[in-house]
């Protein structure tokens, strides 16, 4: 009698476990369908925080060309560098910023030192080249096109829209 038992609980033990050891189609199926909506909840969230982050960097860098262009404006006004005549004492191109200027000569004494305004012209977050749209001071206020002068400010190339409602090139 006891080896019947032993087969008996063998038995029904196998039988147990192989109803138990997989998952059934129903519930991959709902288990799927889950998934897939949490990952499209997400999506727009995960897209959404990229584009913040993308408008994040694009100011950045617009502040950080705009105060080059400044303080390349104030060395020239300070006869701390020689400007050409005509450029109202703005750089003639964005290169200039990143190669520097030599210094004007103090006190009658020449000097080979140069003044840097930028490391690297920054990338455009939103095109993802270093080409910026630029302006001189000769140029329209809402010029698109520069008439090659000097850079008195920069904006961005792309024509998209911003979250608030205004273009990336009018920032």
């Amino acid at each position: 009698m006891r080896r019947e038992y032993t087969k008996t609980k063998s038995t029904w033990h196998s039988r147990f476990h192989s109803r138990q050891s997989g998952m059934t189609l129903l519930e991959l199926v709902v288990a799927t369908g889950i998934l897939l909506t949490l990952a499209s909840a997400a999506l727009p969230i995960a897209r959404a925080s990229i584009r913040h982050q993308r408008e994040v960097e694009l100011r950045r860098a617009l502040r950080e060309m705009r105060t080059a262009i400044d303080r390349y404006k104030d060395a020239a006004d300070k006869n701390q560098i020689r400007v050409e005549v005509g450029t109202e004492g703005y750089p003639p191109d964005l290169e200039t910023l990143v190669k520097g200027v030599t210094l004007s000569a103090i006190g009658g004494k020449q000097t080979e030192r140069r003044l840097r305004f930028l490391r690297k012209i920054p990338l455009d977050p939103m095109t993802g080249r270093a080409e910026w749209g630029m302006r001189s001071v000769q140029d329209d206020a809402d010029s698109s096109s520069w008439g090659g002068q000097n850079v008195f400010d920069v904006f961005s190339h792309s024509q998209a829209t911003a979250v608030d409602g205004t273009r990336y090139a009018d920032w």
